[in-house]
């Protein structure tokens, strides 16, 4: 097949398309398939990756690698070739490790993006097959439905309409209505509707591909990485300021200024954090792999700042809460003969090829199913959306007589079949009886004149029992401080009837036109509020709804996650700090979530949230140790300079320093970390208190030893600065094991083993170098004996340091906390008893109206019928 002119392909009518792409409405076989993908390559916009040279290179081309080659240069200068040569190994393995760890984040996240590639309906083999969109190819013949992000560029073949929301592409604000002949864009989203198409064009030839090139989108830094970067820059700050001190001071004493240059320089180079911005992406992408393997992907990796903080888990019930195994209960007849009839009548306006949960139910109920419905022709269906909530079948049976059915929420089908006053209170009773028990309901209709007149058939239950994991699991987001709240389209009673099993407690906020008002732009009442805030769960929720329930519980002041699954819940999780695609969620909503869940059940969840926490305790207790062993360096080097007017280390000591300290750090990204009982955020005061704290406890146990080796016991510099060598690497891993928990280090949870191989590695290289003399003046055993029990001592004296500001920051946090929460209770204002007594009356009214003028909705949750 030769390649055809996509733009020119728009005015083509059906016959001639189907001509020029050399297929059919029957579509393509495997093997032309496969060889149109050879000809036409994979339906993907090419990605201009940089070559690993070039990345390779950056490392060495930079304000902190110029730093370290200008130290080398210097040093040859100066004829030091064993600080060059060491020099120029530092910046080596720097540049290495870097690039190494880089590689492998930008490799996790690949695989993450590939198990979010979009997956498409395609016809092969004259079979329906889901295939990635990737192998789609022109010719292919694709179904498209409700949230379907549409994943080629296709002509319309068949169907009713499709409302294709294409504002991405052309700026329109409204979706537009397609029809047969018309042709839709890839990338767009199928808003309503369900049609067939004829792929026209794939990957760079597509309307997108043409009109724009793949601009590569750095992802946004989070609160926490902007905080850590700042933290960084002022570090980098305070390091050139003290050189700079130094540097006047030593010059005026006479020191040359080569070899001063030198030295500081190096001196700098090891107190800027090299190795954060590595340690971060590292951590945050092995996070997210760690997540893909607890069926979790995560779109967008600074929402793990936010996962963590979540504290309110608004949860739909189908699929999520429960087990989306839905079968069929007992029925209510009405004009239908018997219950085979209405079972019968509720298939034909179902689709198999749809995979609908409620539709395999009904079709579950026919004993003898591709029987029976041979018997009967569809020429057409209606696909259920939010607005209607029905389907309709329209057919004609083996006697060639037309009729039409149509199945969905009982109120609506009430309304098409004009039912008389009793026979409504009877369907209404049924309805209600029904949601007392936990069970949906399902209207079923029918017409035999093209829908002027239908017939109310019956009401057919469903049921849709919890998950076996979800009591266990709410109770373990309670603990963990996070508050669960059911969110469904179901009636109040259902909803209740299912919370109360599911221990979330049973006082459910039914939607009702106040919150309509807020969806849509208007303020939020501060009774409103209150009820929100307080509510164990909502019902007779739209999508629309979902949006402003998360706004309401953002304005008070909540971090919340938001699940939902169909193209109208992409507002409510774009709007959400965290939100969750459920499994099998369309594409627009994995498209607007933040995390996307490949296996149902609330558990993952969970599990997603802990994961979260423990990521951000590593980044947290990285943060802490990175400032505290940069001052501690900084500050001893300077300060013993300019006191002592002599070099308390030498320039191949502090670039061996620096690497030692960097490479146990990486590992921290794999880290065993407790999870936090109560959602986290970033404290600013309690990291910069502990680890100003740590730096200065550090820094005063450096240089107290230096002191007594220097002039208690007279040892000469040359052996005096191996030791303090030592004293540096010893302390600072040591300060590792301190930093990395909030509690006594000694307790679990314990360093990983790939951590403590590292510490003990390094520890013992360190110990090797001093002991027998490399690059430096040999120490004997008996004094690293000794510096290491000195620093056993102070190891004990900051750890109770740090329980003790951890106690204190908690101390004043829980002050704060009853302070604002007394401010804001003499904030609302002071009800009378008469208002006491109307503002619980108003609620008696409102519930009693929710209960008998509201019904049940089969159809209503999460955009399913």
């Amino acid at each position: 097949m030769q390649p055809v002119d996509a733009k020119g392909f728009e005015s083509l009518d059906l016959n001639a398309s189907f001509q020029a792409l050399e297929s059919s409405d029957k579509g393509l076989s495997s093997s032309e398939a496969s060889n149109r993908l050879g000809q036409f390559g994979s339906n993907l916009l090419e990605e201009k990756e940089i070559p690993l040279w070039r990345r390779l290179v950056s490392y060495f081309w930079a304000p902190i690698p110029w730093m370290i080659e200008v130290a080398a240069v210097l040093s040859a200068i100066n004829g030091d070739w064993k600080s060059f040569f060491v020099i120029f190994a530092m910046l080596l393995i720097n540049g290495g490790i870097g690039f190494w760890e880089e590689k492998g984040a930008n490799d996790a996240l690949k695989a993450l993006k590939n198990q979010l590639a979009l997956k498409a309906r395609v016809l092969r083999d004259q079979q329906w097959q889901s295939v990635d969109a990737a192998q789609l190819v022109p010719g292919d013949v694709v179904r498209l439905r409700l949230g379907d992000i549409l994943p080629a560029d296709i002509k319309l073949i068949s169907g009713d309409y499709l409302s294709v929301d294409q504002s991405a592409l052309t700026g329109e604000s409204l979706p537009v209505n397609k029809k047969p002949g018309d042709v839709a864009y890839s990338g767009t989203i199928a808003k309503q509707g369900e049609m067939l198409g004829l792929v026209y064009a794939t990957g760079s030839a597509t309307f997108f591909g043409r009109t724009a090139s793949l601009v590569q989108k750095a992802a946004p830094v989070s609160h926490f990485q902007k905080a850590v970067l700042n933290i960084g820059n002022f570090l980098i700050v305070l390091a050139l300021s003290l050189s700079l001190l130094l540097v006047v001071v030593e010059l005026l004493r006479g020191l040359p200024f080569l070899t001063l240059l030198a030295f500081v320089l190096v001196v700098v180079v090891a107190s800027i954090p090299v190795a954060m911005p590595a340690v971060l992406s590292v951590t945050m992408a092995l996070g997210a792999l760690a997540l893909s393997r607890m069926k979790a992907i995560v779109s967008k990796l600074t929402s793990i700042e936010e996962m963590a903080g979540v504290d309110i888990l608004c949860s739909d019930k189908t699929g999520t809460l429960t087990q989306n195994k839905i079968t069929l209960g007992e029925s209510a007849l009405f004009t239908a003969q018997n219950e085979q009839e209405l079972i019968l009548a509720a298939a034909l306006a179902s689709k198999a090829e749809d995979a609908d949960a409620i539709d395999n139910a009904v079709l579950a109920g026919l004993p003898d199913r591709d029987i029976t419905l041979a018997a009967f022709t569809q020429d057409k269906f209606i696909p259920f959306d939010p607005i209607s909530k029905r389907t309709e079948g329209q057919l004609h049976g083996s006697d060639g007589q037309k009729f039409r059915v149509s199945k969905g929420a009982p109120q609506v089908l009430i309304e098409m079949a004009k039912l008389a006053d009793t026979e409504r209170a009877k369907a209404e009773k049924v309805v209600e009886d029904a949601a007392a028990k936990g069970f949906r309901t399902l209207g079923v209709v029918r017409s035999d004149d093209d829908g002027q007149n239908w017939r109310f058939l019956g009401i057919l239950s469903l049921l849709d029992p919890p998950r076996v994991d979800s009591k266990q699991t709410i109770m373990e987001a309670q603990e963990h401080g996070i508050e669960v709240k059911m969110v469904t389209g179901d009636h109040q009673a259902i909803a209740s009837e299912i919370a109360g099993q599911l221990n979330l407690g049973t006082h459910i906020l039914t939607v009702d036109d106040r919150l309509s008002k807020f969806a849509e732009g208007g303020a939020l009442p501060r009774a409103l509020g209150d009820e929100i805030e307080h509510s164990d769960g909502f019902a007779q929720v739209f999508p629309e709804h979902k949006y402003a329930i998360v706004k309401a519980l953002q304005q008070r002041g909540h971090i919340v996650a938001m699940t939902g699954d169909g193209v109208n819940d992409a507002p409510a999780l774009k709007q959400a700090d965290v939100g969750i695609a459920v499994s099998g969620a369309t594409d627009a909503a994995r498209g607007a979530a933040a995390l996307i869940l490949t296996a149902p059940g609330l558990n993952v969840i969970v599990k997603a949230v802990e994961e979260a926490r423990r990521i951000f305790e590593r980044m947290t207790s990285y943060t802490i140790y990175r400032i505290a062993m940069t001052l501690d360096i900084l500050f001893f080097v300077v300060v013993a300079m300019l006191i002592f007017n002599s070099y308390p280390l030498t320039a191949i000591m502090v670039v061996l320093l620096s690497l030692l300290d960097d490479i146990p750090i990486m590992t921290i990204a794999w880290d065993h970390t407790a999870v936090q009982k109560s959602p986290v955020h970033w404290e600013m005061p309690r990291v910069l208190s502990l680890s100003s704290a740590m730096g200065i406890l550090a820094f005063a146990g450096t240089f107290g030893l230096y002191l007594i080796t220097r002039f208690v016991f007279h040892i000469p510099l040359p052996e005096a600065q191996s030791i303090m060598f030592l004293q540096l690497i010893a302390g600072g891993h040591l300060m590792l094991f301190l930093t990395r928990v909030r509690g006594p280090f000694w307790r679990p949870p314990y360093p990983a083993p790939i951590l403590l191989l590292a510490i003990v590695g390094t520890q013992i290289v360190g110990v090797a170098i001093v002991g027998f003399g490399w690059l430096m003046t040999a120490v004997p055993l008996e004094t690293i004996g000794l510096v290491w029990a000195y620093n056993i001592v102070w190891m004990l004296l900051a750890d109770l340091a740090k329980l003790g500001i951890h106690r204190l920051m908690d101390h004043e946090a829980e002050h704060q906390s009853r302070f604002l929460g007394i401010l804001n209770r003499s904030l609302h204002p002071v009800l009378t008893d008469i208002e006491r007594e109307d503002l619980a009356f108003n609620r008696t009214i409102r519930q009693a109206f929710s209960k008998h003028g509201k019904t049940t909705d089969a159809g209503q949750e999460n955009g399913d019928h």
